[in-house]
């Protein structure tokens, strides 16, 4: 189906994990190419996507939207997006959030952070090493997650009781693709695993879904 000249589908959810002991929340979501990391507000979570378990946790602020660029994890929490040694878990750096707390979503890609403005409903590249704004992407919806996967960028949604996984221009923000979660079923943090997967951050259930990403269709 086409709608204003983009593809809708039905997302298609192929797994749930969690919730998990004690987490009630989940935001932001990473993947590390072993462990997806879920943001559940006072800790980092990170699971096995093979089996679900946990196998680390992190207990630093984990407010909204988490990245990894290789090596470090990011994490929004408040107003900063601080650094992560994920071997320790220690705060490496800081830098100021672009939305002084409105942040959602975090993402690495092209040796740059974006990170999604909820209700303002923008993307921010921003700089990683001073927090400095290089150009912003404009959107008609909240902002949740936010993921490249391809030089393709997707960002989660929601609106009241809708929530999708879109697949936006990074230059004019128009949309081209757009996955509909089913109802009541939310969109937080999004991550993609670098090939056929999403993994959605799914707020208040406290889970985290992984779903299909539509390859050349």
């Amino acid at each position: 189906m086409t709608r204003n000249s983009h593809k809708v589908r039905k997302a298609e959810i192929l797994r749930e994990y969690g919730p998990f002991d004690g987490v009630s929340k989940v935001g932001g979501v990473t993947y590390d190419g072993h462990l997806v990391w879920a943001a559940t507000g006072a800790r980092l979570v990170g699971f096995d996507p093979e089996n679900g378990k946990p196998a680390r946790t992190l207990e630093l602020a984990a407010d909204a939207g988490t990245a990894f660029d290789g090596k470090f994890l990011y994490q929004i929490a408040a107003e900063r997006i601080n650094k992560i040694d994920p071997a320790s878990g220690t705060v490496v750096s800081s830098i100021p959030a672009p939305g002084k707390g409105g942040d959602s979503g975090l993402a690495w890609a092209e040796g740059s952070l974006w990170v999604g403005q909820y209700r303002d409903r923008k993307i921010h590249q921003i700089n990683p090493e001073t927090g400095a704004v290089l150009r912003t992407i404009e959107s008609n919806r909240f902002v949740t997650g936010v993921t490249w996967v391809d030089g393709e960028l997707w960002h989660g949604t929601w609106e009241g009781d809708q929530s999708d996984i879109r697949h936006v221009d990074p230059h004019s923000g128009a949309v081209l693709e757009l996955l509909e979660m089913p109802p009541g079923v939310f969109v937080s943090g999004l991550e993609s695993d670098g090939a056929g997967l999403f993994y959605a951050g799914g707020e208040n259930s406290g889970k985290v879904r992984a779903v299909r990403r539509p390859q050349g269709e």
